[in-house]
């Protein structure tokens, strides 16, 4: 099958477009099936491969997307090209635009407060239908279910987890467990950019596929994360290498 999934470092990639993902995902949101979405960068495939826990709850999740291009270019390194990338932003987004063309409930949670209201606000103002069945911070604390179950009561069709991995996905995970339905996604500091308290790199960058360097520029303390970057290409040559000398055994 052309869609079929892309294993890079352990970790199962749906091959699939972006405009494939969103008609998948309003099909498990009209017939009102829970889903676990991950859109997962090299550093989070590095963090998996160094914890098992998360790893395993990576394997648990319905759709995994290719956010960075360096999944993207481990995929054609392997010899398994994926499609295009699913940068987490640009899927959040279409899931918005989703909910409000079907009156879907959407939750925000995450952020501080004053991020994720002005979110709330700046999301009602680009889709007027959009249904805000509620929103909270991301300072509480996340053992406690009475914020699932708070949640889960307000039964949203979308819920956007704004903690940073890796605790956004373990969070989902809880949540999923008990719930009945809806689409939970994490979406890490997009909540930053749809309040405007961050920009977005600018569109030549983005082409450019250096959003890296932007956000290095911007964020020098983030030197210690892009680090990941140069480990995760050498994984994924010795993961080639290890795939080649199997090949050769079995012929």
């Amino acid at each position: 099958m052309d869609d079929k999934k892309v294993s890079i470092l352990g970790i199962p990639f749906d091959n699939l477009t972006r405009v494939e993902f969103l008609t998948r995902l309003l099909e498990r949101m009209e017939a009102n099936k829970k889903t676990f979405l991950v859109t997962a960068n090299p550093e989070i495939v590095m963090y998996a491969k160094e914890d098992d826990e998360y790893y395993h709850l990576l394997l648990n999740a319905d759709y995994i997307a290719p956010d960075g291009i360096g999944i993207v270019r481990a995929a054609k390194k392997l010899g398994t090209p994926i499609k295009e990338r699913v940068p987490g932003f640009e899927l959040m987004l279409g899931l918005l635009e989703l909910s409000n063309m079907h009156k879907k409930r959407v939750y925000f949670i995450g952020a501080k407060e004053e991020v994720v209201t002005q979110a709330v606000k700046n999301a009602e103002k680009v889709w007027p239908n959009l249904v805000v069945a509620g929103y909270h911070h991301g300072y509480f604390d996340h053992s406690n279910n009475g914020m699932i179950e708070r949640i889960k009561s307000l039964e949203p069709d979308l819920i956007l987890v704004a903690f940073g991995f890796p605790r956004q996905e373990k969070w989902i995970h809880q949540y999923l467990e008990t719930a009945e339905h809806g689409i939970a996604v994490g979406v890490g500091g997009s909540f930053d950019v749809l309040s405007g308290k961050a920009k977005r790199a600018p569109k030549i960058v983005q082409k450019l596929h250096i959003e890296w360097l932007y956000r290095l520029v911007k964020q020098p303390s983030r030197y210690r994360r892009m680090l990941a970057l140069p480990a995760f290409m050498q994984q994924v040559k010795k993961q080639k290498l290890l795939e080649k000398t199997k090949k050769k055994r079995d012929n």
